[in-house]
C-alpha cells in the first residue's frame, strides 16, 4: 500500500478502534481491529481490519508494570505462538514513524521482544514495514517485510481501502445531518468528539 493509504489506516483506527485479538505464530503475527471507520454499519455487520506481519516480523511490548502484560501469560516459548483475545481501547497509531519509536523506546521502562531474528536491535530497525500503537498502559511495535490488510471478506488494496473508507464518510454525513432525529451511533459521535466536528 502506498503511503497516502497508511496514513488514511491511521485516521479510520484511532477514532474508536480495539484492540481485539492478537495471534503469533512463528514469524507471522495478525492483529486484528474492531470499531474502525471503514464500511457501512447498516450493510456490514462488524467494520474490522486485520493487519499481517510476515517475514522476519517482530513485536515489542513497552511497559512499566509487568501485569500490564498479563494477556501474554498463555504464550509458548517453545513453539512461538499464542492466541489471544483482547479489548483494548487504541490511543495512537501510527506507521513507520521513527520519531514516534523513539519517543516510546525513551517513554517506558521496560520491554518484551517476540521474535526470531538473532540479532535484533530496535534501535538499528532494518525491517521494510512497522507499526506502533498504544493502548492503555502499552505501547507496542510491531514489523516485518510484508504487510498485509483485510477486512472481512477480502485483502486490502489502496483502491478497496478509498472504497471503504468514502463509505464510512458518506454514512457519517448522512448520520451528521440527521443527528437530532436519529439513536445516538457512539462510532460517529466519537469521530465528532475527536475531530471537534
Amino acid at each position: 500500500m502506498n503511503i497516502n493509504s497508511l496514513r488514511r489506516i491511521e485516521e479510520v483506527v484511532v477514532n474508536s478502534g480495539i484492540w481485539s485479538f492478537l495471534e503469533i505464530a512463528q514469524d507471522t503475527i495478525y492483529l486484528d481491529f474492531l470499531n474502525v471507520e471503514l464500511g457501512n454499519p447498516k450493510i456490514d455487520d462488524e467494520l474490522s481490519l486485520s493487519v499481517r506481519f510476515a517475514d522476519n516480523s517482530f513485536i515489542m511490548f513497552f511497559y512499566s508494570n509487568i501485569w500490564d502484560l498479563e494477556f501474554l501469560s498463555d504464550f509458548n516459548h517453545n513453539t512461538l505462538r499464542i492466541d489471544a483475545n483482547l479489548d483494548f481501547k487504541i490511543k495512537n497509531f501510527k506507521f513507520l514513524d521513527f520519531e514516534y519509536l523513539h519517543k516510546i523506546v525513551n517513554d517506558y521502562s521496560k520491554s518484551k521482544l517476540i521474535t526470531l531474528i538473532e540479532d535484533f536491535d530496535i534501535n538499528n530497525l532494518r525491517n521494510d514495514f512497522f507499526l506502533i500503537f498504544e493502548i492503555d498502559e502499552i505501547a507496542v511495535v510491531v514489523g516485518g517485510n510484508q504487510m498485509d490488510f483485510f477486512n472481512k471478506s477480502e485483502k486490502l488494496d489502496d483502491h478497496i481501502l478509498k472504497e471503504l473508507s468514502n463509505q464510512w464518510m458518506i454514512y457519517f454525513l448522512d448520520y451528521k445531518s440527521q443527528r437530532k432525529m436519529l439513536n445516538k451511533d457512539p462510532m460517529c459521535e466519537n469521530h465528532l468528539k475527536e475531530n471537534r466536528l
